[in-house]
Parts: C-alpha cells; sequence; structure tokens
C-alpha cells in the first residue's frame, strides 16, 4: 500500500511541490521581495505547494525548507542565469535531500523577463534629480547585471539584453557590478562619451541587496527598481516549475 499523507492523499501520486531556491540577501528587503513574488506564484496556481528556500545567508535554508516537505519536489532556482548556484550548489543540495526531486534551469534569459524589465523602466527613480519615467528616444538604456565568473553566465546576461534591446527596440549594451566585465560604470561613462542625452540602468536583478546599491552608484541618470513580484516573473516560476516537472512521468497541469 502506498505511503499517505496526513490527509490521506497518497504521497507518491501528489503533485510535486514548488521548491523556490533563492540565492539569499543580508538586506532585509531581499525576504520581502521573494515572499510577495512566491505570493502571486501561489495566486496563479492555488493548488500548488509553493515553499520559500535560500542557498545562503537566509532563512528558511534549502535544507530546512526540504525537512518541512513531504512527498516530491521540484526546486526553481530563483536566478537569472547559470553558475555555481544554478547547475551545481542547487541541483546537488535538493537532490540529497529529497530522493527523486529534479531542479529546474533557471529563471533567465527570457523574454518574460525583458517584459518585466520594460515594465520597471516606466517607474525608474532618478539618482540625480533628472527626471524618471520610460526612457526617451536619445536616452541609452543599459543592462545591469551581478556578473559572473562562468562563461555561461555571462552569455546569459549577453543573451538578455539581446531580448531587452529587440523588447524596448533600441540598441541596449549591458555591464556588471560583481565578476566578469565589462564594468557597468565604465559602460555609463562610455555611453556619455558617445553622446547619451541621459542614460538609463535597467536592473537585472530578482531583489534588492548589495548589487542594486553598486548599480544605483555607477553614475547612471536613473536606475531602475529590481525585477521583484512581477506578474512576468511570477508566470515565469511557473513555466521552469513545468518545464522541470515534463521530465518526470507526471502530466503538466494547465494554469
Amino acid at each position: 500500500m502506498a505511503d499517505r499523507s496526513a490527509g490521506g492523499e497518497p504521497v507518491r501520486h501528489r503533485r510535486p511541490a514548488l521548491l523556490a531556491v533563492a540565492h539569499g540577501t543580508r538586506d532585509p528587503a531581499g525576504p520581502v521581495v521573494v515572499r510577495e513574488l512566491l505570493a502571486r506564484v501561489r495566486a496563479l496556481r492555488p493548488s500548488l505547494r509553493v515553499a520559500e528556500a535560500y542557498g545562503e545567508l537566509v532563512s528558511p535554508s534549502l535544507e530546512e525548507a526540504a525537512a518541512a516537505l513531504e512527498g516530491p519536489a521540484v526546486a526553481v532556482p530563483l536566478l537569472l542565469g547559470r553558475g555555481y548556484h544554478a547547475l551545481i550548489d542547487i541541483p546537488e543540495r535538493a537532490g540529497r535531500l529529497l530522493p527523486g526531486a529534479v531542479t529546474a534551469r533557471p529563471l533567465g534569459p527570457d523574454a518574460l523577463l525583458a517584459d518585466a524589465l520594460a515594465g520597471r523602466l516606466g517607474a525608474m527613480p532618478s539618482v540625480r534629480r533628472v527626471a524618471g519615467g520610460p526612457p526617451r528616444p536619445r536616452d541609452t538604456v543599459v543592462l545591469g547585471a551581478a556578473g559572473s565568473a562562468d562563461p555561461a553566465g555571462a552569455a546569459d546576461v549577453r543573451a538578455a539584453a539581446r531580448l531587452l534591446a529587440r523588447r524596448l527596440r533600441r540598441p541596449v549594451p549591458y555591464g556588471f557590478v560583481a565578476a566578469g566585465g565589462p564594468a557597468l560604470d565604465e559602460v555609463v561613462a562610455e555611453q556619455r562619451r558617445r553622446g547619451a542625452e541621459r542614460v538609463v540602468v535597467a536592473s537585472y536583478l530578482l531583489a534588492p541587496g548589495r548589487f542594486l546599491d553598486r548599480m544605483r552608484a555607477c553614475g547612471a541618470d536613473a536606475v531602475s527598481g529590481p525585477i521583484g513580484a512581477h506578474d512576468a516573473a511570477a508566470r515565469l516560476v511557473l513555466r521552469r516549475y513545468d518545464e522541470a516537472r515534463a521530465r518526470t512521468d507526471e502530466p503538466v497541469p494547465a494554469f
């Protein structure tokens, strides 16, 4: 006889839970944004069990969240590109803690994120007392990313910049504030030398933290808020869950 949950449902037949794993940040605003995003995910698919977890710095850790789960799970990295955490750390930890668990690919790059970035650009704050609002025709938009020492992660940022350029119908260079290059402040300065009326940074970040602080100090005229709890991002979390679940034997439900 199959093992049963407290509610009497056979565990092996239960829909896998969505274990959302964010990186983690010391900025207390970061987990707040993650919880807001997951609330939107739950609203889109109320019947789905959605658990919050972090790779480091914040509780519940991946281990704590996994211990509270019963039955199968799909781990969805709340990360915008490939790298150590998305490709090695989260899959290995989830696989060890939750036998049979599968790990989805990271959220980015994806056209849905370009939609979210475009939305955030429409409400960007000013950092130099210059009017915010949507980028004007002579403005330059630069995609600002954390950066990655992994060539695959850097390639994902380049792809994200191309998707945003297609969405905005204008060239979009990119720059990093941490690992790798080109450095965001140097890209911003170069665009000024080329005659940009304003330079606006689209923050390719999911939540606030030290990387957003660095972007706000890069010399741009305006910096958008992080992607955060955007409806397009919530739909993308579910898309990654469905893609990973399709690798199992169980059917994927419609929204």
